[in-house]
């Protein structure tokens, strides 16, 4: 088998604006969700408020200053050969409050200069910009003024985002998602993260603890089904601005197996991977929601308010290529009395042939063929991973450097696993590790929870240099891009 990825892949890195950025109040920005999810020792675990209070450590507020050290942060990009550089515009940047105004009809132009150096750096170096549209940062005033996306009228303002977008850097972006993760909005702890939907009083950001508190499931899948919408009109607009733009959807990969041979088992782990990945890759993909829905919809009280034009808007709107983020996968049992497993959100019964991570994930690089084999099978488009791998607590060493073997060893066995895939067939285009640079971790709000080949000098409560250090990882990334994944 050749061991050489296709010469024009798309090696590079993921991050996101509200975990890397900072500057959450600079050059005219506005507040997000993210701006309002505490971490930090003091107030762990992590918390929505829905007030700044002066007692919090806000992670994002700071994060790894990436706002103003692009330049030296994308130059390390270079450094290990990026291809592409997949990072996120923050929203509130462009419009500070989400709606279609800056005293008029105007975007904050200080956001759009700013994110406008950035690609520009990144063509400098010969990096292609990948860049998701919404990534967990909803304006806070569409949450206050409208409940985020369960309100219709969110639609409008996120297209005229993305028109906006579209137009300004026209020339300089080419790869576009429009969603980050958007199934996550499909489950019961997806409504403040993904769907800006509000909560009535500071809340936990403890998944388990979410998905068995209430859950009003109507007010989820219509903010969905919103999306959907939006997306779809997003496709749209982007190919009339310029037909060389290519968007894509990001789904989160929900990658299960039965726990036995019993066919309770498979049936039920069948119907838990058909709403947890094909249900959103169905509509943005083919363009119409998928014939399970119906009794998935009719089983959870959920009713889809349609509106006139929206199936052509869904048909005429899909995307042109599938990406999605990897790191584990799980195991689901029809059985009761099986324990959940103490890991991720995502995760269900743990998979006894399967070693974990250090925050108890399941380390499971067969389960990326599979599932690339498994949507190529269903969609038949380009795919990219533009987030996989391994959250570890890094030390220092007294002269600078960080040994990772545990990152190079789960990264290796991923890179091969893809060249598998495509020996098998698959239309890979792209691969863009999570964290490429150490950044606050989403779920959490840690430091310590370290992906990144580059280490960041900051603990969870905000303390250290910002300095950034090379660990072992990223001369072992670099041998890998050089080598086009010979040299593992």
């Amino acid at each position: 088998m050749n061991k050489l990825f296709p010469e024009n892949f798309l090696w590079g890195g993921a991050t996101a604006a509200n975990q890397c950025e900072g500057a959450w109040n600079e050059d005219g920005k506005g507040v997000s969700s993210a701006d309002l999810m505490t971490g930090g020792t003091l107030t762990s675990p992590r918390t929505f408020t829905p007030n700044i209070k002066a007692d919090a450590y806000y992670p994002s507020h700071e994060a790894i200053d990436h706002y103003h050290r692009y330049e030296e942060d994308i130059a390390l990009f270079a450094e290990m050969g990026f291809k592409c550089y997949r990072m996120s515009i923050a929203w509130t940047r462009i419009f500070p409050n989400g709606e279609l105004s800056v005293g008029g009809d105007l975007p904050n132009r200080a956001g759009l200069e700013h994110y406008r150096k950035v690609f520009e750096c990144c063509k400098k170096h010969g990096i292609e910009p990948i860049v998701t549209l919404s990534h967990y940062e909803m304006p806070y005033h569409l949450m206050t003024a409208y409940n985020g996306w369960s309100d219709r009228r969110v639609i409008d303002f996120f297209v005229g985002y993305c028109e906006t977008v579209f137009n300004e850097y026209k020339g300089l972006v080419k790869y576009y998602l429009t969603f980050n993760e958007i199934n996550i909005l499909a489950t019961p702890f997806g409504g403040i993260m993904a769907g800006g939907i509000l909560p009535q009083k500071d809340v936990k950001l403890d998944f388990a603890a979410m998905t068995k508190g209430e859950d009003d499931a109507n007010t989820r899948f219509n903010a969905l089904h919103h999306q959907f919408v939006a997306s779809a009109k997003a496709v749209r607009i982007a190919h009339a601005v310029d037909p060389d733009i290519k968007v894509g959807c990001m789904v989160a990969a929900m990658v299960s197996y039965p726990l036995s041979p019993n066919p309770d088992d498979i049936l039920l782990t069948q119907q838990s991977v058909r709403t947890g990945n094909y249900l959103c890759g169905d509509v943005m993909v083919r363009g119409a929601y998928p014939a399970f829905a119906r009794r998935y919809f009719d089983e959870h009280g959920i009713t889809i308010r349609w509106e006139d034009g929206d199936a052509e808007t869904l048909k005429n709107g899909t995307v042109d290529f599938y990406t999605f983020s990897y790191y584990a996968s799980g195991c689901i049992s029809a059985d009761p009395a099986q324990a959940s497993a103490a890991g991720n959100m995502l995760f269900g019964v743990k998979n006894p042939y399967l070693p974990l991570s250090d925050w108890g994930w399941p380390i499971d690089a067969k389960g990326l063929r599979y599932f690339l084999n498994e949507l190529y099978d269903r969609y038949q488009i380009p795919l990219m991973i533009v987030e996989n791998g391994l959250g570890a607590e890094d030390t220092m060493e007294p002269g600078g450097g960080v040994h990772d073997p545990y990152r190079i060893a789960y990264l290796k066995a991923h890179v091969e696993a893809m060249r598998e895939a495509i020996a098998d067939g698959v239309d890979l285009i792209g691969y863009t590790p999570w964290g490429c640079i150490d950044i606050v971790s989403a779920s959490t709000g840690e430091m310590k929870k370290r992906y990144g080949f580059i280490y960041v000098d900051k603990d969870n409560d905000g303390n250290g240099t910002l300095n950034r250090f090379r660990k072992d990882s990223f001369y072992w990334y670099k041998r890998c891009i050089e080598s086009r994944g010979a040299d593992l």
